[in-house]
């Protein structure tokens, strides 16, 4: 309305000839006041201000300016070109060893969910696999085969990028400049590395294992990550990235940027946890206390996802049980009992009170089978599309490269206002 009023204006001060300056002056002053009280009116309706203002530069001109809140979404009826954003979380997994079943109820398998519903992008850490000693023939090898295993997963290159962390660059660069702005104090207190090098010793222990937690945080925060699935044992790393973002926000961040030619505002978004409700930690099948893990000595504490049915029929009929009658969740007491039945809620799909019904009255002589057929069952899949792609090279590098492609350019955005922010000459 306001548009017809001022082109209204418009087209009669072209026709200067018909009216007097008198006449003008008048329909001006009129229009005018026509424009604020229909401003004040949409004020008292809706979160937008309509301001009418003399621009300087044009003496005789005006501009009408419409604010929208940015807590507002504008619905698709008002705008038809409005987009919606999606949330982005960004994960990653080390490719030492094999792909076990906890690295995959613990997260790959809520990545297939959370690709419909967020910007994904999922990459195989291999930076962050030499950080203790390891097999140098083996690590590309275990790099391609990880990234098969994803995508054999159910993760869809389509929707999500895949990648390997040090095809792009970016992540080191980070790193280096984010260890600038961490204390060391932040680093002594990580659990993970005070646990490993006990294990390891002082003299196999390399300056890598402290600051991969940097090394983490940069992953993420290189990303703009809205979120980040974590396990209850990864929270403590993501703690110190959201205090880290918070940190080089504070210290090169907002006026301070502005000042060297930035945008100004924070650096970081400050990323938020995402724990799925269920499989968040898989435990041993030799010690219901301890995590499944890859690093683990023995085997038999692990089902890999590419495990023959015969070894996963051999791992579930010797791992760990109690003398307890009858099976329960939630018991302190049977910490085996209670990881096998969320293990077998999870790739049965089942919900938590319907396996507790089920297996109420059921000893482990009778519970074992029923575990192996449904595990056997759900892996079988994986594992023949696993073979397709592995023996597709020439997919799976196209699925890298363009995995790599996308993940650098939100990277080198990134990474170029943090040179920036911290004063460095660019070329």
């Amino acid at each position: 309305m306001g548009r017809a009023i001022l082109s209204h204006f418009l087209i009669l001060s072209n026709s200067a000839p018909l009216l007097s300056s008198s006449s003008i002056m008048s329909l001006l002053y009129s229009h005018i006041h026509y424009l604020s009280d229909f401003s004040s009116k949409l004020n008292g309706f809706a979160s937008k201000s309509v301001r009418i203002r003399q621009n300087s530069k044009y003496s005789n001109g005006f501009r009408c300016y419409c604010d929208v809140s940015p807590s507002q979404q504008t619905s698709p009826e008002n705008s038809p070109t409005s987009v919606t954003v999606k949330k982005r979380i960004v994960s990653g997994v080390q490719p030492t060893g094999s792909v076990h079943l906890g690295n995959y109820l613990g997260a790959i398998k809520n990545w297939i969910d959370l690709q419909n519903t967020y910007e994904t992008l999922f990459f195989i850490v291999d930076l962050h696999a030499i950080t203790l000693p390891y097999d140098t023939k083996e690590l590309s090898k275990a790099t391609r085969d990880t990234a098969a295993i994803y995508l054999a997963c159910g993760i869809d290159a389509s929707k999500a990028s895949v990648f390997v962390q040090s095809h792009v660059h970016a992540h080191v660069e980070l790193m280096w400049l984010l260890s600038s702005a961490t204390p060391i104090g932040w680093l002594n207190r990580m659990i993970q590395f005070k646990e490993k090098s006990r294990k390891a010793g002082d003299e196999n222990v390399g300056v890598a294992l402290l600051t991969y937690p940097v090394l983490m945080a940069s992953d993420i925060l290189l990303y703009q990550s809205d979120f980040v699935p974590v396990g209850e044992d990864q929270k403590q790393h993501l703690e110190l990235t959201r205090e880290l973002a918070e940190r080089v926000n504070y210290l090169y961040g907002g006026r301070k940027w502005k000042k060297l030619g930035g945008r100004g505002g924070s650096i970081f978004k400050v990323p938020e946890p995402l724990i799925p409700p269920a499989g968040a930690r898989v435990m041993s099948l030799t010690d219901g206390l301890s995590k499944m893990s890859k690093s683990a000595p023995s085997d038999q504490s692990r089902i890999n996802l590419l495990d023959p049915k015969d070894v996963i029929a051999n791992k579930i009929k010797r791992c760990k049980t109690d003398s307890f009658p009858a099976l329960e969740f939630d018991n302190p007491e049977r910490p085996e009992c209670n990881n096998l039945l969320s293990v077998y809620q999870l790739v049965s799909g089942k919900t938590k009170e319907d396996v507790a019904k089920e297996c109420q009255g059921l000893n482990w002589g009778s519970f074992k089978p029923l575990l192996t057929d449904a595990l056997i069952e759900h892996l079988y899949p994986i594992q023949v599309r696993y073979e397709e792609i592995h023996s597709d090279s020439a997919y799976l590098d196209s699925v890298l490269e363009e995995g790599a492609r996308k993940a650098s350019e939100i990277a080198d955005a990134t990474l170029k206002n943090v040179y920036q922010a911290m004063g460095f000459l660019r070329r």
